[in-house]
Parts: C-alpha cells; structure tokens; sequence
C-alpha cells in the first residue's frame, strides 16, 4: 500500500476529523505536526491554494479540506463506511456534514466576542444543537443510525468547546440534550475532566494534556 501521511495540528478540529477518519478505517499514516505560525515548506507545497491544514497525502495524491479527505478515505479504503449503501441516506448524511460546515463560525464566535455578542452566539449555538437533535437525529444513535459516519466524525470536535463554553457563561443547558455527551459503545467515547485516552497523549492522540478544554471524542483502537 501506499504510505499515507497527514499534516495538521493538534488544536485544529479539522485535522481530528480526519485522525478519526484513518482511526476508524485502519489506515496506517505518519503524522506531520504544523506549526501554523510558521508553516513548513511541505504544507505550502502541498496546498498551495489555502496553505492550512489538514492535508492528506497518499503516494503521490495530494488532497485536502477535512470533509473532501473524509470522502476521500471512504473511497479509497471500503472497510468500516463513513456512509450508508442507500443513495438517499448517504445524501442526508452528507446534508449533516455540510450544515455543521456551515454553523461552525457560531463557535468560535462565542470565543471571540464579549456582551450582546457573545449572548447571541450562545443562542445561535443552542439552536445549532437544538436543530441537529430535532431534525439530524430524532430517535437514531448517529446521524446514520446505529454506526458512526461521516457525519458523526464531522461533528466530534464540538465536544472540546462545550465545556469551556459553559465555564465562562456557566451555560450549562449548551450540553443538552444530553445524549451529545454520552459514551457509546461502537467507537468513540468522550471524556470529562481527567481525560483519558487508549491513544497516548501526543499530537496523533489529540493532546488531551489532562486538560478538559481539549478533551475530544476519540476512537478506541
């Protein structure tokens, strides 16, 4: 096979996505920590449009933006789908995908502002997860159902955030509905304070450095 390699950055919810991605597949990867505030003379080679991580490469494939790598890894390593064999269930789960694409900027906005501001990104968040819950999931475990997918894997990175969201606003309905925060017995599971991973804690593992900010669903190996 091929060698795979992964450039990113442990802070970065987008390179975890796709850490998560190649975990779930069992795809082996030599990872590339990126130093954003001077980046290396690869990252800018290999994408030269965007000059961000994550950028995956495989022999001499080159391809990057976190959801387009998902996609990638799914097709080109069939065992353990990110996405369902319906046509039309594979389109809803990639519906999900994209609209967390979208609401991201809520997020970090929260972070960034101060006030009426910053109330308003709290709502704003609140009606991502309340719109999520309703109309993604309703009754199912994942956005498909019973196994983690695309979606799923999209998504995991909000977990780093809700708690430092709620210390600083002591927001503590951001967590509900409460089954965002559950473990789960099919891969992935999240952790509050200590965090603990099966996954050392280095920049591969998502740098959980028993801090709970940076505490982010992980894949058992």
């Amino acid at each position: 096979m091929e060698d795979v390699k992964l450039f990113g950055t442990w802070p970065s919810p987008f390179s975890q996505r796709v850490i998560w991605g190649l975990k779930h597949k069992g795809v082996d990867y030599e990872y590339f920590e990126e130093d954003l505030s001077n980046k290396s003379t690869l990252l800018l080679q290999y994408n030269p449009v965007h000059k961000k991580v994550p950028v995956l490469v495989h022999g001499e494939k080159i391809v990057s933006e976190s959801i387009v790598i998902l996609e990638y890894i799914e097709e080109t390593w069939p065992k353990n789908p990110l996405l369902p064999e319906d046509a039309y269930e594979r389109a809803v789960v990639r519906f999900w995908a994209k609209f967390i694409d979208e609401k991201i900027r809520a997020m970090w906005v929260f972070f960034q502002t101060v006030g009426k501001e910053q109330e308003k990104a709290i709502q704003d968040n609140l009606e991502v997860l309340r719109t999520r819950e309703e109309y993604g999931l309703g009754e199912k475990k994942f956005f498909g159902g019973d196994i983690i997918g695309l979606a799923d894997i999209a998504l995991g990175w909000i977990i780093q955030i809700l708690e430092p969201m709620e210390e600083i606003m002591n927001v503590w309905e951001l967590r509900q509905p409460q089954r965002l925060l559950e473990s789960n017995n099919d891969g992935y599971e999240n952790r509050s304070g200590r965090c603990t991973t099966r996954w050392q804690q280095d920049a591969r593992t998502a740098r959980c450095d028993n801090n709970p900010a940076a505490c982010v669903r992980t894949a058992r190996q």
